[in-house]
């Protein structure tokens, strides 16, 4: 069986330590702040508390595209050393990403022609892309080949459910995510809107809640109703937050409750600052494999 690494962008949401452990080569995303460029690279050259701090302050970041040469610079040392790759890219439904990973893909694969530069559209933000990292990584050490970890991947990331709230609805208002009346009377009622990733990997507003406490408890009832087996789900459970981790914590007491089968803990990360800079502060994520496949 040919070697082969797996790899993916720093949208993933996960630690830079978890990525080590992992062994999985990561492209850096970035924002900008104040025309000033800073590299998404997992909270090591600033800490999650000073990123949201900024934003709760009045900062309005924007984010910027990888580039083809952004991956290429990932993938080639890999090809060179005679390893495939495995690329699972940022939800093509939320960023270009994947479209520089096809024009990458292209220009290794006429200069490498003996090795194979495999690409999985994750459809998936977040924790819940690192979740389907985590996962190809976990099959990828079980002894599959990297034909039969991208089959996995194909087939089964609709099943990787994304639910998010958010008690900050600024940002999502200034990325088009809400209307600026919604965002006013949300404000005013302290309603939370459920979003999910669709089908599509794009982010949809799917019923809402007022205030924060119910909110947990939709979240916690939606995994009760679609979590693979039931409550006896075995896989893994991620949680992201942006500065609200006592809500993240409340989420996942609740759910290490209700699941006692699941592969550990809930694992809590951090937004990232290029996801973080389009959710604001505020928002908690929540990420399981279902059943059935989202819409």
């Amino acid at each position: 069986m040919a070697e082969y690494k797996i790899t993916c962008g720093s949208t993933c949401d996960l630690s830079y330590e978890h990525l080590k452990k992992l062994d999985v080569p990561y492209v850096v995303f970035h924002y900008i702040i104040d025309g000033k460029e800073y590299p998404d690279d997992l909270f090591c050259s600033c800490t999650a508390k000073d990123f949201y701090e900024r934003l709760s302050g009045g900062c309005m970041p924007t984010t910027s595209q990888i580039t083809p040469e952004d991956l290429i610079e990932i993938f080639e040392p890999i090809l060179q050393s005679g390893k495939d790759v495995l690329h699972i890219e940022f939800s093509s439904g939320l960023t270009g990403g994947y479209r520089s990973a096809l024009a990458a893909q292209e220009a290794m694969q006429k200069k490498y022609p003996q090795r194979k530069v495999l690409l999985v559209d994750s459809l998936a933000a977040s924790s819940g892309y690192g979740l389907l990292v985590d996962k190809a990584v976990e099959l990828k050490n079980s002894g599959m080949d990297i034909n039969e970890v991208y089959a996995w991947l194909q087939q089964n990331k609709l099943r990787l459910r994304h639910w998010f709230f958010s008690t900050n609805l600024a940002h999502f208002k200034r990325g088009g995510r809400i209307s600026a009346s919604a965002a006013a009377i949300g404000k005013i009622l302290g309603i939370c809107p459920i979003m999910e990733v669709n089908a599509e990997g794009k982010l949809v507003v799917r019923k809402k809640v007022i205030g924060k406490k119910k909110a947990i408890k939709e979240l916690l009832s939606l995994m009760q109703s679609q979590a693979a087996k039931g409550e006896d789900y075995g896989e893994k459970c991620f949680i992201s937050n942006s500065a609200v981790e006592a809500d993240a914590q409340a989420l996942a007491t609740h759910i290490e409750q209700a699941f006692k089968n699941m592969n550990g803990k809930v694992l809590i990360n951090s937004i990232g600052t290029v996801i973080g800079s389009h959710t604001g502060p505020g928002t908690v994520a929540l990420f399981y494999f279902g059943d059935d496949e989202r819409v």
